[in-house]
């Protein structure tokens, strides 16, 4: 394949922090691809959309969020075969991923169904950063263990991650948040969480764990919690 397959980390929402590299690449391809949910406008595209020219062709594709895994496996492998003809052909094309294309991204789905094409790869500012920024408030220091915990994890196996670390953030919160919140609690690390949702966009919201209210549950959000003995700022 003579073109390149650009896999770009579009970062946590404010479109100021998308990298240099990445608006240059952007203002410069052929296409651009990205995922959204059936009905729902592509938050990557959103955050990157300034800096692609009029003429760059689009390739959205509807990726299904279940927990059955088959249908999204499906789409990528129809964005996959979509692709192929347009990079050997010469096409430039970028993939847009929200965060980092590798950590948790969507992105890591298209490296092993596209081994013939040329890809590089752009990193991109993740919301596990972009929240410790926004709170104002380190992730770890020194030799401390910092753990990025999936919610979904079964709950005496978070239990005990969460027993065995001094910092942590969690992610992939949604229908999991009362259980999380529960876990946190019981290990000692609820006093100095927090939830942060839509890290960096205008729709941001901070609020302590103890202070979120019964019954509601935070979306496109991280909980980092800081359990450690590290006296910051000495």
């Amino acid at each position: 394949m003579s073109g390149t397959l650009y896999l770009i980390g579009t970062g946590p929402g404010d479109p100021e922090l998308l990298t240099l590299k990445a608006a240059r690449v952007l203002s410069a391809l052929d296409g651009v691809a990205y995922p959204q949910k059936p009905g729902a406008t592509s938050q990557s595209l959103t955050i990157a959309e300034t800096h692609l020219s009029e003429s760059v062709e689009h390739f959205a594709f509807d990726v299904p969020m279940a927990v059955d895994r088959g249908p999204a496996q499906a789409a990528y492998d129809q964005m996959a075969e979509h692709l192929a003809p347009k990079l050997a052909a010469g096409q430039d094309i970028g993939y847009l991923c929200e965060g980092d294309p590798l950590f948790y991204g969507s992105a890591m789905y298209l490296l092993h169904r596209l081994p013939d094409a040329q890809i590089e790869i752009i990193p991109g500012i993740t919301s596990l950063t972009a929240a410790a920024a926004e709170i104002k408030r380190p992730l770890a220091a020194r030799n401390e263990r910092l753990k990025v915990l999936p919610a979904p994890m079964e709950s005496t196996a978070l239990e005990a991650e969460l027993v065995a670390s001094e910092a942590v953030a969690l992610i992939k919160i949604g229908r999991h948040f009362d259980r999380v919140r529960h876990a946190l609690n019981k290990t000692g690390h609820g006093e100095s969480a927090m939830v942060v949702e839509h890290a960096t966009r205008d729709t941001q919201k901070i609020t302590k764990l103890a202070d979120y209210p019964q019954g509601e549950r935070p979306y496109f959000s991280i909980i980092l919690s800081y359990k450690g003995d590290e006296a910051w700022g000495s």
